[in-house]
Parts: structure tokens; C-alpha cells; sequence
């Protein structure tokens, strides 16, 4: 047991985790050790001197009225007032903790079995957690990733990073393939957990946010935020029309989002499966940027019948 410390610090290292949440995982394996060796209701304190490799465990004991419930039902973790001063001294008061070594040395080859067990678990679960977190904080961004596997349901397996992409049928664009060994773009969604597949990053192509963060990719006026993606539509694989403003008289959003004959806009569309992607100057008129909207088409006649619920009724020449 004198190496414990050494072994937190290795599996430190090989599991990739904080050596502070290593020893925060080891924490929580020896307490729970401690109860197994005692009482589920104890109170333990654990304290980790890394400079000195060593550690430190207590069994904490509260002191409460005589005629606290808790004495009943929880005896190991407090102690009636009048018993800890016939014990303990005179001086003791209300709400003092009283102290004693724990030794797991003393409990045999169980308790150290049963530690090490629990130091892999609460290790793993603090490797997911740090997992979970990292990603989380991906979620809206667009991911890479490669092939690895497309099962009978032509969900697509994505190899990204240190978890797998799951890209379903339903966030693939329709009539989209791919093969083992792809490089896949797409956007994270969420970072769910499943008893099937475990830890797994959810994606999507389908998304008008994927949309919008390929157009940041291919538009520095976008990324830099000179030009502001008001909103976005799409039907995946087939077209798609995105809202943009800006602020500054000299740039001219469109031509920006197109490019020098078409480059940027083709890219994205490229990218979207020859998604044709109609670019619309914003205007906060209501009037004005329908009709926009829905160019080429030409409108006879729009009347806003509820602003709350943007409820228009428009009239269309066929």
C-alpha cells in the first residue's frame, strides 16, 4: 500500500486525466472502501500529500443532542453528547468532531483488493466525465472524422477523436453515401450516452447550423463577423436560402458570401452534395425581406395577418 500514491500518478498518465482528478477518484475509492470495511453511515475525511507520497484517512464522528434521531439511524457518523463526554472528556460540546485513524492495512487483503477495484472504477468514471465535458464544449461545432463502420440500420460510424461519431440516416443528407474510410464533416449535435453504444458523439449534416458554420468556414467576413448570418432554411441536398446583414456600407454581404465567381458558395455547396444555396440581403422590414425570401418568385400581394405568431398571407403569381 505504500506505492498507492506512485500507482495514482501512472494511471494518471495512461488514462490521460488530471493528476488532481486522479487523486479526487482515489479519494472517493478509499472512502467508499472505508465504509465497506465498517458502515455505509460512517464519515470519513481523506487527505493526499503528493509531496510526500503518502496519505492520510479519518473516521469522523459528530457529536448531537441525546435525543437526535440521527443516533438511531445513523450511529456510526454521531454520537450522543452525554456518551462522547463520558468518553472523550468534560469539554466536549455540541457539534465537535471527534477523530480516529482508519488503517485499511488492518483489514486485510480484502479491503486492499476492494480498494484497487474501486480506484479502476472511479478512475474510468472520472476519464467519461472529463470525456463528456471536453465535447460538450464542441457541441454546435463542425467535427472530422473517418469511417470505420456502417451497420444494417446505415448508421455511420465516425472514428473522432478519443469517442465515436454515431451520423444516422435521419442527419444524413438524402441519397448521401459513404464508404469505410471517408473523411466525414459534420456538426455535433449532442454528446449522449446509450447503453448500446456507450459514450457517443451524435452528429448531423442536415442542420442549418451546419450550413451556417460552413459559410464561417469559406467566409472570413463571416468568421471575423463583419457580415451576420440573420437566419437560414433548408431542405438538405436540395436547396437552402441564408438571411445576411451587415453593418459596414463597404462590404457588400452577398458578393462576399459568393465570392470571385462563385468560389466560396460553391465550396459550401460542394460540400452540401450540390445543395444550391440562395444568399438574401436581410432587410428588417418584414415586407421587404419576404420578398426577398421567396425570389424568384413574384409576390402580388402580402399582408401580415399576425406579427406574434408571423402569420403572413401572401398571394404568388403562377
Amino acid at each position: 500500500m505504500e506505492k498507492i500514491v506512485d500507482i495514482i500518478e501512472a494511471m494518471a498518465h495512461e488514462k490521460n486525466i488530471s493528476l488532481e482528478s486522479a487523486v479526487g477518484a482515489f479519494k472517493e475509492a478509499l472512502i467508499k472502501t472505508a465504509k465497506r470495511c465498517t458502515s455505509f453511515s460512517s464519515d470519513f475525511k481523506v487527505t493526499v500529500d503528493m509531496d510526500i507520497k503518502d496519505y492520510h484517512v479519518e473516521q469522523i464522528i459528530t457529536v448531537v443532542k441525546d435525543d437526535d434521531e440521527r443516533i438511531n439511524d445513523i450511529p456510526d457518523a454521531v454520537i450522543a453528547l452525554s456518551k462522547a463526554q463520558e468518553e472523550y472528556g468534560s469539554d466536549i460540546e455540541l457539534g465537535d468532531e471527534l477523530r480516529s485513524d482508519f488503517i485499511l492495512e488492518t483489514h486485510g487483503r480484502t479491503a486492499s483488493h476492494n480498494l484497487f477495484r474501486e480506484l479502476q472504477y472511479h478512475i474510468q468514471r472520472q476519464v467519461e466525465q472529463d470525456l463528456f465535458e471536453k465535447y460538450r464544449d464542441k457541441v454546435g461545432r463542425v467535427m472530422f472524422g473517418t469511417v470505420n463502420r456502417i451497420d444494417d440500420k446505415e448508421n455511420t460510424f465516425i472514428e473522432i477523436g478519443e469517442l465515436k461519431g454515431i451520423l444516422s440516416q435521419r442527419n444524413r443528407i438524402k441519397g448521401e453515401k459513404f464508404k469505410i474510410g471517408d473523411t466525414v464533416k459534420a456538426l455535433l449535435r449532442y454528446v449522449s450516452i446509450d447503453p448500446e453504444f456507450g459514450m457517443f458523439l451524435e452528429l448531423t449534416r442536415t442542420s442549418p447550423k451546419f450550413l451556417e458554420k460552413l459559410m464561417e468556414k469559406e467566409v472570413p467576413e463571416i468568421s471575423d463577423g463583419s457580415i451576420e448570418i440573420v437566419a437560414t432554411a433548408r431542405i438538405p441536398g436540395q436547396r437552402a436560402k441564408i438571411a445576411l446583414k451587415t453593418d459596414f456600407p463597404n462590404i457588400d454581404p452577398i458578393g462576399a458570401a459568393v465570392g470571385v465567381k462563385g468560389v466560396r458558395i460553391n465550396a459550401v455547396s460542394n460540400e452540401l452534395d450540390g445543395e444550391n444555396i440562395d444568399c438574401i440581403d436581410y432587410s428588417p422590414i418584414p415586407e421587404v425581406f419576404i420578398t426577398r425570401a421567396l425570389s424568384p418568385a413574384i409576390i402580388q400581394s402580402l399582408k401580415i395577418t399576425d406579427k406574434k405568431e408571423k402569420k403572413v398571407l401572401i398571394n404568388i403569381t403562377s
